[in-house]
């Protein structure tokens, strides 16, 4: 089965945003500095930058365990289908079925991994207040517009 080429496009645009959220989610070393969110160093404590009340660090961490769990497994079970994926591609006979059978795994794979962030998102906006909830969908929208995807990245100049 020949698949249109937009759909490569939507399986790309769907892993930029799941790597968008799971950047802006995940990663929180050390606190940033009170600058414009232009500035923001790549890595960030959200739950500083958000200026989150010692009530709503409680609940907040209390949403982060099982999702980030859930979340690594299924990055692993993405990875190794991504692996798989590439082999059938470069094997001297590129079988069509199987490169088919994985790219709908993975597709399936993101689908659900994008309905988890999705949730855990909104479960994170009900403990937030308004103008954290703007700080929020600030910090991931500037995210959004500067990231690339690996492959994207590879194809460049």
């Amino acid at each position: 089965m020949n698949r249109p080429a937009w759909t490569r496009y939507l399986l790309a645009a769907s892993l930029a945003l799941n790597l968008g959220i799971v950047v802006a989610l995940v990663i929180r070393p050390s606190p940033p500095r009170p600058v414009d969110i232009a500035a923001q160093p790549q890595h960030l404590n959200l739950q500083d930058y958000l200026k989150l009340t010692p009530d709503q660090r409680t609940q907040w961490q209390a949403l982060e365990p099982a999702f980030l769990q859930e979340l690594a497994a299924n990055w692993q079970d993405i990875r190794q289908h991504r692996e798989t994926l590439v082999r059938h591609i470069f094997a001297a006979a590129p079988d069509r079925k199987a490169i088919d059978a994985e790219q709908a795994a993975i597709a399936a794979l993101q689908e659900a991994q994008q309905q988890r962030v999705i949730a855990q998102l909104l479960a994170e906006r009900s403990v937030l207040d308004e103008e954290q909830r703007k700080r929020l969908m600030d910090l991931l929208l500037h995210r959004y517009s500067q990231e690339s995807t690996e492959e994207e990245l590879l194809h460049r100049d």
